[in-house]
């Protein structure tokens, strides 16, 4: 059954701006949502465009988050090649956390910057966290951190009203930079106490735990003061092209002061007066059977780790999981499954529906496992230390196999899965 409603959507402005897609996945629909929110021009491009010599039409190329290496593997020598080949003509690179890791010497080596080791850094710090900022013009207009929330939290903020402007880490990397030519533009403040280190709350820990204790049962970093004065956002040179790479999340849903950076980011990496965009009607058309379906079964996925006290909405589009399971893979596919749902296109065809009726018969065959991995891996917990790699349990060890790889950075189901919903969303959002 075909259902047809009349939709207003925004029509994309002609841009200067390319967004590149692959291999960003959930990051990239939150680059993708907080462009638009705030008005801000853009092209979705993929890897292959990027081969075929597409950046001569852009004055920016913006990389959103995700895992720098599957960036780099997507692009291959020839898309490499292509990127430094705008930059240093004068084109500019804008890259939030894994696009900033892959414009470093570790990626692409637009910067002479290196990214620590994971056993060197705080690897899964997330929330919020004040900026130490430099004088610069993307600072412009951004108010200080919420006083309300400092006063509140004495202990992690000695000095109550010294406010610094706050924004969002999502597990970040962190830089480590010799090259004094490179401009730090904000250094890491304090973390704020709704802010998580794994599964740790950050004031909960500060006023009742012993980080250095935690820090021997986890076998990780986790400290956020191992974060204080750390790089944050820096901007280089390419030949003649800008380049800004940025550890926090700028494009995090519902921030307010984000949306004003990255106006400010466009302003001043773009050179191009920012402009409203107009509205058109559009037809919905959708086989409401297939949406319904592929819905009902992530919802039912999520809600079972909600349910087992696995994981909790951190905001709209993250979940907070606790160690042991891979939450970020469950929420990457609910978004994207959300994202496909919201959609309004007029040119829904056959071979579309035909994808999702095979995005559904993946997920349905996907989340049967992920269903029995879940409760294999809350009885786990009740019975020692696990983590999302280790595990002593066999029927874990070979559903993980199965459904993520060894893998942290994507594989097995799950990725054949996002593969191809990723596909079919850029189809959506390209009409």
């Amino acid at each position: 059954m075909v259902d047809q409603v009349k939709t207003s959507m925004s029509k994309p402005m002609t841009s200067n701006v390319a967004l590149l897609w692959d291999e960003s996945f959930l990051w990239g629909i939150m680059a993708y949502k907080a462009l638009n929110s705030a008005n801000l021009p853009f092209d979705l491009i993929r890897s292959q465009d990027i081969k075929n010599g597409k950046l001569k039409k852009y004055k920016m190329l913006f990389a959103p988050g995700g895992w720098a290496s599957n960036k780099l593997k997507s692009l291959g020598e020839e898309g490499v090649n292509e990127i430094k080949k705008f930059v240093k003509s004068g084109g500019n690179y804008l890259g939030f956390c894994g696009g900033a890791g892959l414009a470093t010497l570790d990626g692409i080596g637009l910067l002479n910057i290196k990214r620590k080791p994971t056993k060197e850094r705080v690897p899964s710090f997330s929330g919020r966290i004040e900026l130490k900022v430099s004088k610069h013009p993307v600072w412009e207009g951004i108010p200080a951190a919420d006083a309300v929330a400092i006063r509140e939290s004495p202990l992690l903020h000695p000095t109550p009203y010294t406010l610094h402007p706050v924004f969002h880490a999502w597990w970040p990397s962190q830089f480590y930079i010799e090259d004094r030519s490179i401009k730090i533009l904000a250094s890491y403040g304090d973390a704020l106490p709704d802010a998580f280190s794994s599964d740790l709350n950050v004031g909960d820990v500060a006023t009742n735990g012993d980080w250095e204790e935690l820090e021997k049962v986890y076998r990780i970093n986790l400290d956020p003061k191992r974060l204080l004065n750390e790089p944050a956002v820096v901007e280089g040179n390419y030949g003649k092209g800008k380049v800004i790479l940025s550890l926090v999340h700028f494009d995090t849903p519902d921030d307010v002061s984000g949306q004003l950076v990255l106006k400010n980011l466009w302003k001043h990496l773009k050179s191009q007066e920012l402009g409203v965009k107009s509205q058109e009607l559009r037809v919905k058309s959708y086989n409401s059977k297939l949406i319904a379906e592929l819905e009902a079964a992530i919802t039912d996925l999520v809600s079972l780790g909600e349910r087992n006290f696995l994981w909790f909405w951190k905001n709209p589009m993250l979940l907070q999981w606790r160690r042991g399971v891979r939450g970020l893979e469950y929420c990457t596919l609910y978004v994207m499954v959300k994202e496909i749902a919201a959609q309004s296109t007029e040119h829904r065809t056959q071979n579309i529906d035909q994808k999702l009726g095979e995005i559904r018969d993946l997920l349905a065959s996907f989340a049967d496992r992920a269903k029995r991995l879940l409760l294999l891996e809350r009885q786990a917990m009740q019975k020692g230390r696990i983590t999302y790699e280790k595990c002593d349990d066999p029927e874990i060890r070979k559903l993980r196999l199965e459904l993520f790889s060894a893998s942290k950075s994507h594989g097995g189901m799950f990725k054949e899965l996002i593969d191809e919903i990723d596909g079919l969303l850029f189809e959506l959002l390209n009409p």
